[in-house]
């Protein structure tokens, strides 16, 4: 068995067992894995214990229209306009309503629900529809809440989305993941290389590097100039994020296009800490639990 397939078995059992396992013993699983500690749920102190509390006690559950990727596009209608939207082609119960001689060449497939269920189509005349349908058959049973016990993807009625396949100039897609406290952007993660050597950049709002790092990602030494357009990113983040304590945005940016992504309660599901951690307690300082 090769190394990759080793480690696809092996992950696909340990999301199966923590399916298994009720909430605060894989809350504590994640923080030992992240933080090397179980989690103090009367005094959390580092960004992930406190994205742990509010797990267990954010009642999270009333941001489900938020972080349903195709309910929150009427939230985003609302607050900053249509045109932000990556279009939709279409939005499916079922994976056999899909008629892919009707779809464009290039486009992506994706769950309305939880993180990494994407598939993304540059040429639909090299897919397998029968593999690709068994994909996503089992996306739609998948019941992601289970996995991290995120209680904002709980009750949340799975639907494939069919989205225009967008990249800029350079056949790239900038993502851009802005960290809002109280309605303001404290920092930006910018990704890069993220099929290859994953690196992770942090900016603050003035688009001064960070020297400080976030789990086993490296920070990438390359040209990354700031957008023109950023000011704007600001200010729909500022909207976006106004009546939450702590919620991470994520914008596309296209040749100055700007796009929509998600809006992110529990980043990483808590997992994965700031380094050094002294800079971690300074990020957790920010989020205010009630």
């Amino acid at each position: 068995m090769k190394n990759c397939e080793l480690k696809k078995m092996l992950r696909n059992i340990y999301r199966n067992v923590l399916k298994l396992l009720p909430a605060k013993i894989v809350m504590n699983i994640q923080n030992v894995r992240g933080y090397h500690k179980l989690i103090n749920f009367n005094n959390p102190r580092y960004f992930g214990e406190k994205i742990q509390w509010l797990k267990m006690y954010g009642n999270l559950e009333k941001y489900e229209s938020y972080v349903d990727k195709y309910k929150v596009r009427e939230y985003i209608k609302d607050k900053i306009g249509e045109e932000y939207l990556i279009p939709l082609i279409g939005v499916y119960d079922s994976q056999d309503l899909i008629q892919y001689d009707e779809l464009p060449n290039q486009f992506v497939l994706k769950l309305n629900n939880g993180s990494g269920y994407n598939l993304i189509v540059k040429d639909k005349n090299k897919i397998n529809y029968k593999k690709t349908n068994k994909v996503l058959k089992k996306w739609l049973k998948d019941n992601y809440y289970k996995i991290n016990k995120e209680p904002q993807y709980r009750n949340i009625k799975n639907k494939i989305m069919c989205e225009k396949y967008i990249t800029n100039c350079k056949g790239l897609l900038n993502d851009y993941k802005f960290f809002c406290f109280d309605g303001e952007v404290k920092y930006i993660e910018v990704d890069f290389d993220r099929f290859e050597e994953h690196k992770m950049n942090f900016y603050d709002v003035n688009w001064n590097l960070q020297t400080f790092k976030k789990g086993k990602y490296g920070i990438y030494k390359g040209e990354n100039n700031k957008p023109k357009n950023f000011n704007e990113m600001i200010d729909i983040c500022r909207i976006l994020s106004k009546n939450f304590q702590f919620v991470r945005v994520d914008l596309y940016n296209v040749d100055g296009k700007i796009y929509f992504g998600e809006l992110t309660f529990t980043p990483a599901s808590g997992l994965t800490p700031f380094y050094p951690l002294t800079k971690d307690l300074e990020i957790a300082e920010l989020i205010k639990l009630q």
